[in-house]
């Protein structure tokens, strides 16, 4: 397998090829390497087939170019896994209805994965999930296969004082190993080759192996030492975000009473040159993992008899954020006569965060099934997420609305849901009758009708 890897020979299989599995998709096919694209979902292997792409800040001419080169194609068919050297799993871990890890996605790929298994190939869990998924949850699934994928105790003595070629030398077995995706839509500084890869193995053999194949498409990978060292680093990173956003968005809270600009205040604290890193409020949490991860946590925590009071917390605080922003547009709307009952209401942006076209956990989707709870007429404009489809969490669909500034005074009520940096705030304040700005989109603009929250 290490030769293969470092001659890139290696047959690479993606399961899931959404924001996370496409994009490491191309990534190792931009390396050389031969992949192929698992999904249940046929229009995405349609679309991928015919060069087009799916994912906004993917580009169609990326895809088409991997296409054309031969060395990477998407299929519905699972059987071709048994093909393949190295198959990374790339699929959603959600929360159920009651804030519990939903690893069902896992499973179905585990078993898919099981019922073609053979010695010699490397699998590697990418989804985020709680420290112990990889052993707990698809390690079982793997090895009911009858191919043994732990490293034999004489072996893993001889790994522990071993190179990575001799690491890997026992082909009689498969390998598994965790590496969590980094991945940042829209981010424009760092793209998912020049994020560095964590890397641990359920044991030495299978973290060298997967170290090498990661090491052989990215800038830079880390190895650690075990898998349920990278699970656990991957929630610490989200878990530090999730905790620190809580608390700005609890002082935003508190500002507003005061009467301070608490975007003001973070811009002055980011002048400290150490010790202060900015995080910024919203209407809440979005995105696949800083919503979810921390809660992934918790439920594990349990079994330990531990209470993670801080992550708790600050679930509750980001939970309640669209509350605080409905409150804010209904007494808003109080003081200017109105009911929120019939009230004709804009939002700007449903995406989770600007300049993406992704509406996973968008806090922006709970604001709308809130107000429309309250009889208001909700319509939506987002440049980049024309449709909103019925998911998980909202039971609704729509479309996104024409719109150019002048139009905002048909609203009785504008709200700044998403900054998208494509829409002209302040042009669009001079029109609104009513306009309520959660992002600070209309920065430094003190208007009567511009209601910051």
């Amino acid at each position: 397998m290490l030769l293969a890897i470092n001659d890139r020979t290696a047959k690479i299989g993606i399961i899931g090829l959404g924001y996370v599995g496409l994009p490491l998709a191309l990534v190792y096919q931009h390396a050389g390497f031969h992949v192929t694209g698992f999904d249940n979902d046929v229009s995405k292997v349609t679309s991928l087939a015919q060069g087009r792409s799916y994912i906004q800040h993917i580009g169609a001419e990326t895809v088409a170019e991997a296409v054309a080169s031969g060395r990477f194609q998407a299929t519905t068919d699972f059987d071709r896994l048994a093909a393949l050297d190295a198959i990374l799993i790339c699929v959603p871990t959600p929360l159920t209805d009651k804030r519990e890890p939903d690893v069902s996605f896992i499973e179905n790929a585990g078993r898919e994965i099981a019922r073609r298994l053979r010695p010699g190939q490397l699998i590697v869990l990418e989804s985020s999930t709680y420290p112990g998924t990889t052993e707990e949850v698809l390690l079982p699934l793997l090895e009911a296969s009858g191919v043994r994928c732990r490293a034999e105790l004489k072996a893993m003595a001889q790994a522990a004082h071993a190179s990575a070629s001799v690491a890997v030398a026992d082909t009689g077995r498969a390998y598994v190993a965790y590496s969590p995706e980094r991945e940042d839509p829209g981010n424009r500084d760092f793209t998912t080759r020049t994020i560095p890869k964590l890397v641990g193995g359920i044991d030495p053999e299978s973290g060298a192996l997967a170290l090498a194949l990661y090491s052989a498409a990215f800038e830079s990978a880390v190895g650690v030492s075990s898998a349920r060292v990278a699970e656990m680093a991957k929630i610490l990173e989200n878990t530090y975000r999730c905790v620190n956003i809580a608390l700005v968005n609890e002082l935003k809270q508190l500002c507003l009473r005061m009467g301070i600009d608490i975007f003001e205040v973070i811009e002055a604290a980011a002048t400290k040159p150490f010790g202060f890193h900015p995080f910024y409020p919203g209407p809440g949490l979005g995105g696949h993992c800083i919503p979810i991860d921390p809660f992934y946590l918790s439920w594990k925590a349990h079994e330990f008899d531990f209470t993670t009071r801080f992550i708790q917390l600050a679930g509750e605080i980001n939970t309640e954020m669209p509350y605080k922003v409905v409150e804010a547009i209904t007494t808003a709307l109080n003081r200017r006569r109105l009911p929120v009952d019939g009230a004709r209401i804009l939002i700007l942006g449903v995406a989770y965060k600007k300049d993406i076209d992704d509406l996973r956990e968008s806090p922006a989707l709970k604001v709308i099934e809130l107000l429309s709870k309250l009889g208001a007429e909700v319509n939506y404009h987002d440049p980049h997420c024309p449709r909103v489809w019925r998911g998980r969490h909202n039971d609704f669909e729509m479309a996104s609305i024409p719109f150019i500034p002048a139009d905002a005074a048909q609203f009785d009520c504008v709200a700044v849901l998403t900054d998208h940096t494509d829409l002209d705030y302040r042009a669009i304040a001079c029109h609104a009758r009513l306009l309520i700005d959660t992002r600070n989109a209309t920065r430094g603009l003190r208007a009567d009708n511009v209601v910051h929250c």
